[in-house]
């Protein structure tokens, strides 16, 4: 059975939809992050960057394999099923493109812009500006491309599943949709998929009130486990997760 290392986030949530398309069987192991879980000695051997998702196969071809960051998660996903990425060299890498802008573009876009905007204890106008052009800007490139498609690389894929989080996460973000038609339709159809309801729904009863909402976010605003580690730091959290384990 698979170990799925999760916490309820738009990266993890991607993992989680593939994990119900697919119809695995998966055991879910929770990594508080706001408690600093992420930097246990046992999960920084699994994930070295110390974020999640990570995921281990104890039954991969050839011994059991362990793989952090949730674009090489879905890839791994896909080429155990066989589903979500296509074997035509040409379609293979329009999924592989788009999946990759997300990692390199979408994510961490919205991440920042989600930062300042629901955790920054300073409100700077100018990242909010910076962050929240990007943002824009990329939600134009995703209606760009989904004209006259139905998916991000024609069929269903784990291009989608990728993006799918990011663009939910705008409704937290002050970011309307209703400039980008493309992205709606898009938005409401994959959102209507039973895995995707079924995947994004993982984890909801954590946050005791439903979806994380930048009310929620403020909260965890100072929370030293969250944000603005250096490498010592992170060694130093490690070792104290350790000497209490």
């Amino acid at each position: 059975m698979l170990e799925f290392y999760f916490w309820p986030t738009p990266n993890t949530w991607k993992v989680a939809i593939m994990l119900q398309e697919c119809g695995l069987p998966y055991e879910v192991i929770p990594v508080n992050i706001s408690a600093g879980e992420q930097f246990a000695p046992e999960f920084l051997a699994i994930s070295p960057n110390n974020r999640i998702p990570a995921l281990v196969d104890p039954e991969a071809e050839g011994g059991p394999i362990s793989i952090f960051e949730s674009g090489a998660i879905l890839m791994y996903l896909a080429e155990k099923t066989g589903r979500f990425m296509p074997a035509d060299l040409h379609q293979r890498y329009d999924v592989l493109q788009w999946l990759y802008w997300q990692v390199g573009n979408l994510g961490p876009m919205a991440g920042q812009l989600g930062h300042f905007r629901n955790y920054s204890e300073e409100r700077i106008e100018y990242a909010l500006q910076r962050y929240g052009d990007e943002y824009n800007r990329l939600l134009g490139v995703l209606n760009r491309g989904l004209e006259g498609r139905d998916y991000l690389a024609g069929d269903y894929s784990i291009a989608d599943m990728a993006t799918w989080p990011w663009v939910r996460s705008g409704e937290y973000m002050e970011q309307p949709l209703e400039e980008f038609p493309n992205v709606i339709r898009w938005f409401r159809e994959v959102g209507e998929r039973p895995g995707v309801k079924q995947g994004f729904a993982l984890g909801m009863d954590w946050f005791g009130s439903g979806p994380p909402k930048a009310g929620n976010e403020k909260a965890n605003r100072g929370n030293k486990n969250l944000f603005g580690h250096t490498a010592k730091a992170v060694a130093e959290l490690s070792k104290k997760a350790a000497d209490k384990s």
